[in-house]
């Protein structure tokens, strides 16, 4: 940051402006048309559920991605960002919530890379970059030693390297996005007094918050997402957080999601009292069979981290689970498929299937037993259960000796799915089933979870949608934090309500 630099002056000119922003993905509109503003001295807060088009418009305006159509002006005038070096050079810079950063290096070592000043012979000045790291972090009222290194500082002074790496680079606008996820209310404060302190140097500060009370603390000036559409924005002030619910939620549930009514039988697993030492603690909850029971919140609350442990991929620390009556102990995965528990994970193409394996080797995986004879695998067995479920599902493939790498996001979907049910169990965790998949295969994928809850399968599932999680479960567990937030049932059940019990503003306590 130059140190000669003045601030901003306040006005009512956006200093950078998205006009008319389009992004679309294969089978996804990502953002469709939307406008944002920011200006200078002032804090924009963007604000949407979790799909909403957030990060696609963080990554156009930080040079990742190019817009299919739009365009985005700096003092008033167009620029075009290629790569993430014009985004920088027009004075865009981006704090994120992981922001990647280097235990081994030096925090000026850290706040310098790639663009560390150098002498004329074309070495690294180190006398300069300690004082210019110093520089930067005085102004930031810190007193971190820029020459100590980088794991030897808390998250919070991490946070502090990282907007002073970010500011390096003489940057007008500031995007913070989740900056406080791994914050304490203590660190938290401290960072909002340099969020004050950039505001009076004249930055523009696009500021990404799940939270309502830190943008109802912080921000200026609001922008709501939903759908990858800007479905309002405006001064902060002049709006209620019911309104801003309203303006994320925005939509009929009951339509789009014509679930099956299905008459619940006696409860299959009892939760009690779960408990993990770092992801979330006392959560208990029954599961009855038929049920698709929904578990929604935002990113990092400790979702995922519950079914894993179900799974037995990690060990819980306290608590107890009975099945159909009997207590059971979970400690691996393969206890919990003997017990009857499967689990499709959120990365499927990582953590649910070898790609490069075809359809039926990837179906029969988890039931080689069952065709397999006194050691050998039996390939017409293999196509047998495999074909089955191809059948069931509607898998489209040309045949299932093709790589599940080769097949679209919602018939990976399908194959996951079928491997696990081709085990026969009892319950069925579904963690983001149709995350990255076209409209028309989601509503196949809907379609057959329904189907099977009916056929008598318990179904947990975890969503991030919020049409998805009211649309199809017959009860949700909200969590925050690593907490449930509360057990709406389905006879009413309230999206905004939801999104206030994810956000905290429910008036619910765990």
């Amino acid at each position: 940051m130059s140190q000669s630099a003045q601030p901003e002056p306040v006005t009512d000119v956006p200093l950078l402006e998205m006009r008319g922003i389009s992004k679309s993905f294969p089978g996804v509109m990502a953002l469709d048309g939307v406008d944002i503003a920011l200006f200078a001295g002032k804090v924009t807060a963007l604000i949407g559920e979790n799909g909403a088009g957030k990060s696609t418009l963080v990554k156009i305006l930080t040079g990742i991605y190019a817009a299919d159509a739009g365009e985005i002006l700096v003092d008033g005038a167009p620029v075009h960002f290629a790569n993430a070096q014009d985004a920088i050079d027009a004075g865009v810079t981006a704090i994120h919530q992981e922001t990647v950063l280097f235990d081994e290096l030096s925090v000026a070592e850290n706040i310098f890379l790639g663009h560390a000043p150098r002498t004329r012979l074309g070495f690294v000045d180190w006398k300069a970059v300690n004082a210019r790291a110093l520089a930067l972090l005085h102004s930031l009222e810190s007193n971190i030693d820029p020459r100590i290194r980088l794991k030897d500082l808390s998250i919070a002074q991490r946070h502090l390297v990282a907007i002073a790496r970010a500011l390096s680079v003489d940057a007008r606008i500031v995007i913070m996005d989740e900056p406080t996820a791994a914050l304490s209310r203590k660190e938290v404060d401290d960072l909002f007094q340099i969020v004050q302190r950039l505001k009076r140097q004249g930055k523009a500060i696009l500021f990404i918050s799940h939270k309502f009370d830190e943008v109802y603390e912080i921000a200026d000036h609001y922008a709501v997402f939903r759908d990858g559409r800007a479905v309002g924005s405006g001064e902060l002030a002049g709006v209620s957080q019911d309104e801003i619910v309203r303006l994320m939620v925005g939509r009929s549930i009951a339509h789009a999601f014509p679930k099956a009514e299905v008459r619940l039988g006696e409860t299959v697993l009892s939760v009690e009292a779960y408990t993990h030492p770092t992801e979330f603690r006392n959560i208990s909850f029954a599961l009855r069979k038929g049920e698709i029971f929904g578990i929604y919140g935002l990113v990092g609350a400790g979702r995922s981290e519950i079914c894993q442990s179900l799974f037995g991929i990690t060990r819980p620390s306290a608590g107890r689970l009975v099945l159909e009556g009997r207590e059971i102990a979970i400690r691996s995965p393969g206890d919990a498929i003997g017990a009857g528990i499967v689990y499709v994970p959120e990365e499927r193409g990582r953590h649910g299937a070898v790609l490069q394996l075809p359809i039926y080797q990837n179906i029969s995986l988890p039931s080689l037993s069952r065709t397999s004879r006194s050691g050998f695998l039996r390939a017409a067995e293999e196509f047998a259960l495999a074909r089955k479920y191809a059948e069931r599902f509607d898998l489209r493939a040309a045949a299932l000796s093709v790589p599940v790498g080769t097949l679209s996001g919602g018939n990976q979907q399908k194959v996951v799915i079928g491997k696990w049910l081709a085990t026969q169990p009892k319950i069925l965790i579904l963690d983001e089933p149709t995350k990255g998949i076209d409209i028309g295969s989601k509503a196949a994928v809907h379609a057959f979870i329904s189907e099977l809850a009916s056929e008598g399968l318990s179904i947990i599932m975890v969503s991030s949608e919020l049409p998805e999680i009211v649309g199809m479960s017959d009860r949700v567990m909200v969590m925050r934090e690593g907490l449930s937030a509360g057990i709406f049932e389905r006879d009413g059940l309230n999206p905004e309500a939801l999104v206030r019990a994810a956000t905290g503003n429910a008036g619910i306590q765990p």
